[in-house]
């Protein structure tokens, strides 16, 4: 059980500690899980659905759009929207801000992360849990410094200061669980490299070398050397080292039986787990990928999977008997999106829903829809994806056609209309614990998507009274 607080941003706990008399553990859920699947819009959901099925998170009770502007946009306009082509793509949010919104419910700038437009930190709802003695952890396919894990994690005006991101993680955080890319000595196939090929992901070289050889935290003092250690997590006055795993056969041991205490989870692959794997046509995944079908490159089997990595992080989680907060990010369906990659969006959709339905499984087998509350929803949507022949028709109005199933495992047939985010609302799927307390949060109704919410509303509904 956590305990105390000790952490070496002492703004950042300030704050927190202000906000943690509002988590009512009694009213509260006992574990919290949210799954975002970064750039996942409306139709990339129904895309994995032409495909693969009806996906278990469209069957929750709760279901909204949502809003995803930052302080940096124009808000959203329902008739605007519809009646405007160009209106969703101006001053659209990115992941930082939106992260940053998810994760403290603060509007802020594009680019900053766990800061406000002032550039002060906010507190996330992760350190609101650490406050109240639950354990944390984030999860993501992509970059483990990218902006959504930073957002939940971290503080700073820049989300592309990875490197010292991620020594906030991993080095100053509580937080207990961080599993995702950014192995320095992995290619994007999994293919061990001479060299390396760099350390932003994982804080410098030199938190690596600690990480391998101690699981120590290696922190630039003035004199220019590096020493002291990492971050008492649980506040019992010791400072709590990172267990690190990085194979595959590691992950899956870890989601079953005895965990340690802390666990830095970095798979053998440099950026994504399976969106930049290429084969022998090259490395340009936009040119020379984009007719593929869904797996017509194989998955790589070196690497856990998003649903492997986060069966794993709650197996650590769950040991501590106040409960937890974890976040797992779908991050590369985002990736996909830029790139128009309509084969490896099907299949960032799906490694998404399995995590999703990895989480249900434990729900229903080990936790209870009574103590647990799981959020499903996006950042962001990207590529202003819809089905073919959208655009201006004939006469001049607007045409929003669907996507057109071809059957399952068929791939649907869509239109990008952007390699860009938009400020589209993104689904938000919610079930079990005060899952019904977010009707207090609806903003307004669309036309199209019916009542929506915020994407600040997770962290209100969790610490308003």
């Amino acid at each position: 059980m956590k305990r105390g607080i000790i952490l070496f941003v002492c703004v950042v706990i300030s704050v927190g500690t202000a906000w943690s008399a509002n988590w009512n553990t009694r009213r509260n859920p006992k574990n919290v899980i949210i799954l975002v699947g970064d750039g996942m819009g409306f139709n990339q959901v129904e895309a994995g659905s032409l495909f693969s099925g009806r996906q278990v998170f469209e069957r929750f009770p709760v279901r909204y759009g949502c809003t995803t502007f930052s302080a940096s946009g124009n808000g959203y306009q329902p008739d605007s929207a519809w009646a405007s082509f160009d209106y969703l793509k101006k001053r659209a949010t990115d992941s930082g801000a939106a992260a940053t919104a998810l994760a403290s419910g603060t509007k802020t700038t594009n680019g900053a992360i766990g800061v406000g437009p002032d550039g002060d930190p906010v507190p996330n709802i992760l350190e609101v849990a650490e406050d109240v003695g639950k354990a944390t952890g984030v999860v993501s396919s992509v970059g483990i410094s990218h902006a959504t894990p930073a957002g939940f994690v971290a503080h700073s005006r820049s989300r592309g200061s990875l490197e010292s991101i991620a020594q906030e993680m991993i080095l100053r955080s509580r937080v207990d669980v961080i599993m995702g890319a950014g192995n320095p000595w992995f290619d994007d196939n999994g293919n061990a490299l001479a060299e390396p090929k760099n350390f932003r992901w994982v804080g410098g070289e030199q938190v690596w070398k600690g990480l391998l050889l101690s699981g120590a935290r290696f922190d630039l003092d003035t004199n220019g050397t590096y020493e002291t250690t990492v971050a008492d997590a649980d506040g019992d006055g010791v400072p709590d080292r990172w267990e690190l795993v990085q194979t595959r056969r590691a992950f899956r041991q870890l989601a079953a039986g005895p965990t340690p205490k802390r666990v830095l989870g970095l798979p053998q692959i440099h950026e994504t787990l399976q969106q930049k794997r290429t084969d022998q046509r090259g490395s340009n995944l936009r040119q020379d990928y984009a007719n593929d079908e869904p797996y017509a490159v194989p998955l790589n089997e070196k690497v856990p999977t998003l649903a492997e990595m986060t069966r794993a992080a709650i197996n650590v989680l769950d040991n501590d008997p106040d409960g937890f907060v974890l976040m797992v990010e779908g991050g590369a369906i985002d990736w996909a999106g830029h790139a128009n990659l309509s084969g490896r969006l099907i299949e960032e959709v799906a490694g998404f829903t399995e995590a999703i339905e990895a989480v249900v499984a434990w729900v229903d087998s080990a936790s209870s829809w009574d103590e647990t509350l799981v959020v499903v929803t996006a950042d962001h949507e990207t590529g202003y994806l819809w089905g073919p022949g959208t655009g201006f028709g004939a006469d001049g109005a607007i045409q929003w056609n669907p996507l057109q199933g071809q059957g399952l495992r068929q791939m649907p047939a869509m239109q990008w209309n952007s390699t860009g985010h938009t400020n589209s609302l993104v689904p938000f799927f919610a079930k079990g614990r005060c899952s019904e307390r977010f009707a207090r949060f609806v903003d307004g109704t669309d036309p199209r998507y019916g009542q929506f919410v915020d994407n600040t509303a997770i962290f209100r509904m969790l610490t308003e009274d």
